[in-house]
């Protein structure tokens, strides 16, 4: 049952860590333009990244891809309509002290 299984290949991608006053990021970029889609796994290998504050680091690292199956995929996608409204919830207004 093809809908039920999960796929999975290796890469490479170009991680961008930035900590300075301005960002605090982290970036994967993956090699051969690579799309990720709902419910997609990407597990970058390797030795955590560490950057000191007023520092920007690139480096290359494997990664895996795991592709969704289609039911997984279809899920993700129904269930991140009900995230989505969550963040309905939060105001952007300002709040006067009275």
């Amino acid at each position: 049952m093809i809908a039920l299984r999960r796929t999975s290949f290796d890469t490479t991608c170009r991680v961008e860590v930035e900590h300075s006053d301005e960002f605090l990021c982290a970036h994967v970029v993956l090699a051969n333009d690579v799309a990720v889609g709902p419910g997609d796994c990407v597990r970058v290998h390797g030795a955590p990244i560490s950057v000191g504050f007023g520092e920007r680091r690139v480096v290359e690292r494997a990664v895996t891809v795991e592709r969704a199956s289609t039911v997984t995929r279809l899920w993700t996608k129904f269930v991140g309509h009900f995230e989505m409204a969550e963040l309905y919830e939060v105001s952007f207004s300002d709040r006067t002290t009275l």
